[in-house]
């Protein structure tokens, strides 16, 4: 019993659901706690992994990394919440890696069922999967999981310190524990004598952790479901926010890379005197694919990048843009198949005569192009190695800085610090790699690596290019049949392969947000279809739903246009969830909807509608635009979205304007293209997104009808570029089937 005492004391509970995927490694080895990560020096308490007490005050725990979207504010907001403590009375620390910090939500996608079989067997799939990440301590950010992983969890976290500090103060005192209370940070006496948190450190550094504490009704929530002001709002308004690229070490030098702007290709000879001569440069360095120049300042080693003579080589994928299209062309056949996970009615006899509607749809290459270039400083010694940068993936990182440098992994700290946008981007650790094979040549020398814009853009793994090819048929005003295929390379084989690691079985990310949507077309089939490995791709805004959430509606507006309904209400005849049911019609009242207007009613401004299902959030938007004599000028959006309960209002209507903005600006004018093996736009000029000026009003609701707490960092993206191509259809008469839509009509 002594050891287990001690480990329920310095660790912390697991949520459930993983231990009912125990069968896979035995029920006691899921079960079993990840040890606490935090240390407690001489006065200080550590209460579960997310809280620290100090005399000088309370430190809360956030592990999921900040790129912008408000977490560390939302996380805090959780904790605080049960802990009873102010928002200003906290600071808030992403922690060090850790398994204990591993995410409970990431199976929810990857076990996904559709509606009329989720429930029992859909619970026992994300179990399984959970099970693994639990035992593998999997601590990432991203998927729109971290209100969905961290919503109880915190919580819990927050609940039990409470409750193991109010049962120190009856001890002490000789009163019950139900007669004390607590508020902002003190423990409260019966005769209202107040004891703070901070005052009790010491004697809570050994005290029993209370576990199994019930969370309190939404009624008596202080914070959550409420405006909250975030804590970094200060910060970031007064421009006293420090960022991953901020950041500064004693005695630190700096650095860039000058790599094959042509994604992989190798370096066959180089000749860097000119830079060598160079005023401040102190080194050029080879690294994997490339070559490191160390200066006393960035700028200069940014000049000296610029002048030395390299002689590259050419890289694994087609050189030029026209070849990976044409590479996704012809992989639409069975052997290239993926994946088949819709395939409902009869469609090969449902399409089998001639009246069949065919329509095929592109999504290019997109960059992730964060304000904040990627960054990071790492210094190696000869037994320990530490590294400060931006991340959403902070044991990979100490995993791969072991692997390179030969440095066990527990001697290696990482500093996750706040970045400055993401998108995705932080999902790799590219920098990370090549700052520390810098640093292995500079030993004990801190080196701050920063890449150009330049070079951050032309060397960043884009969103992956994508295709649709659509036949479908219509009969008595509804829509009838769709058979859609989609084809494209496999982002989490490209992913997974910079982290040394293979992607077993099909990738869901192929036919994600197309498959798993709401509406029950008699007959329909989605196919997955893995094109060859092109330019090498990741993870961007929403994966795979941001292009298939483009061609699913797009396709379901050509067969509803066919039938000659209404692209709204024929939604709501084939909705077969109640979920999206309500979404649809909160943003068919939200936008007053009488019909799509246009050219249709002799008006000049139309609208358009889509609804896309991903990761888990059914999001509906209906997108206006009026076709002035300049061109198309984006007027409103209305946007409805199923979370299942709304933390923050203030933040969540943000993130989905956000989403909104991010979503349409890549629609109409961006894009990643290759020309000799380099992708052709390196900087904001080529790559606009949204420019101010073109910003609509964007109305939001949160919905609150699930059962199932969401995320909503990714789920407005798919959606925007369906519906704003259906309201310029509604104004102009054209389909637009290719993103960015600048090249068919002009914005204004």
């Amino acid at each position: 019993m002594g050891r287990l005492k001690t480990i329920a004391r310095r660790t912390f509970l697991i949520g459930s659901a993983a231990v009912v995927g125990g069968v896979a490694f035995g029920v006691y080895t899921v079960r079993k706690p990840h040890e606490n990560p935090l240390t407690a020096g001489a006065g200080e308490a550590v209460l579960t992994p997310y809280v620290k007490i100090t005399a000088d005050g309370i430190t809360l725990i956030t592990p999921r990394a900040d790129s912008g979207q408000g977490v560390y504010h939302v996380q805090a907001a959780l904790i605080a919440e049960e802990l009873d403590v102010d928002l200003d009375q906290i600071k808030a620390d992403p922690g060090p890696p850790s398994p204990a910090y591993w995410n409970t939500a990431l199976a929810a996608e990857a076990a996904e069922f559709m509606v009329p079989a989720a429930g029992m067997m859909q619970d026992m799939a994300e179990g399984a999967v959970n099970s693994v990440m639990k035992v593998m301590g999997l601590q990432i950010t991203g998927g729109s999981t971290t209100v969905p992983d961290q919503f109880e969890k915190l919580r819990l976290a927050g609940a039990s310190a409470r409750e193991t500090i109010k049962t120190l103060v009856a001890e002490r005192e000789g009163v019950a524990v139900t007669d004390l209370t607590t508020a902002s940070g003190n423990v409260i006496l019966p005769d209202g004598q107040k004891i703070p948190y901070t005052s009790l450190a010491a004697d809570l550094a050994d005290a029993e952790v209370v576990q199994d504490v019930p969370l309190r009704d939404p009624s008596e929530w202080r914070y959550l479901g409420k405006p909250m002001q975030r804590i970094d709002m200060l910060a970031k308004s007064t421009g006293t926010q420090e960022y991953g690229i901020d950041a500064s070490v004693d005695g630190m030098v700096h650095a860039t890379v000058l790599m094959n702007p042509a994604q992989g290709g190798g370096m066959a000879d180089y000749d860097a005197s000119e830079a060598l001569a160079m005023r401040g440069v102190k080194a050029v360095v080879p690294i994997t694919g490339g070559l490191g120049i160390v200066a006393d300042n960035t700028w200069r080693a940014f000049r000296a990048a610029q002048a030395i003579n390299v002689t590259w080589e050419d890289p694994s994928f087609p050189l030029e843009q026209a070849d990976h299209w044409a590479a996704l062309e012809v992989a639409f056949t069975p052997d290239a198949q993926d994946s088949q996970k819709r395939n409902d009615g009869d469609v090969d006899a449902a399409l089998s005569d001639d009246e069949v509607l065919t329509a095929e749809y592109r999504a290019p290459y997109l960059a992730h192009a964060p304000l904040e270039p990627v960054n990071a400083i790492v210094r190696v010694d000869d037994d320990r190695a530490e590294v400060w940068t931006g991340t959403q993936i902070p044991r990979f990182i100490q995993a791969n800085v072991s692997r390179i440098t030969g440095i066990p992994a527990d001697n290696v700290t990482v500093h996750v610090l706040m970045m400055g946008g993401s998108f995705g981007h932080r999902l790799e650790d590219e920098v990370v790699k090549q700052a520390t094979e810098i640093a292995m040549q500079m030993k004990g020398t801190p080196v701050k690596l920063t890449l150009s814009r330049e070079e951050d853009m032309i060397h960043d793994f884009p969103r992956q290019i994508a295709m649709a090819r659509m036949r479908g048929k219509v009969a008595n005003g509804q829509v009838e049949a769709l058979d859609l295929g989609i084809a494209m390379p496999s982002v989490v084989a490209s992913q997974l392969s910079r982290q040394n690691q293979s992607a077993p079985g099909p990738d869901s990310q192929i036919v994600a947000g197309a498959w798993e949507q709401p509406f029950a077309i008699p007959h329909q089939r989605v196919t997955g279809y893995r094109a060859q490995p092109l330019a090498p791709i990741s993870s961007w805004r929403s994966v795979g739903a941001s292009t298939n959430g483009f061609f699913f509606n797009a396709a379901l507006d050509e067969l509803i246009e066919a039938a000659g309904s209404d692209p709204l209400e024929e939604r709501l005849r084939l909705c077969s969830d109640p979920l999206a049911r309500q979404a649809l019609e909160a943003v068919a009242e939200m936008s007053d909807w009488s019909g799509i207007g246009g050219m249709a009613n002799g008006s000049r401004t139309g609208r358009g509608v889509a609804l896309t299902k991903s990761f888990g959030v059914h999001c509906a938007q209906v997108i206006e635009v009026t076709d002035t004599d300049a061109g198309l000028r984006i007027d409103n959006v209305w946007v409805a979205a199923e979370v299942g309960r709304v933390v923050d209002p203030v933040n969540f209507e943000n993130l989905v304007q956000g989403g909104v903005i991010y979503g349409l600006g890549h629609a109409m004018n961006s894009e990643i293209t290759y020309a000799g093996g380099v992708a052709e736009q390196s900087n904001f000029d080529m790559n606009p997104g949204m420019r101010l000026h073109q910003c609509p009003n964007i109305f939001v609701r949160g919905l609150e009808n699930g059962d199932r707490v969401l995320g909503i960092g990714e789920p407005p993206v798919p959606p925007a570029a369906p519906a704003l191509a259906g309201a310029i259809w509604a104004v102009t008469g054209t389909r637009l089937r290719e993103m960015p839509f600048n090249k068919t009509v002009r914005f204004v």
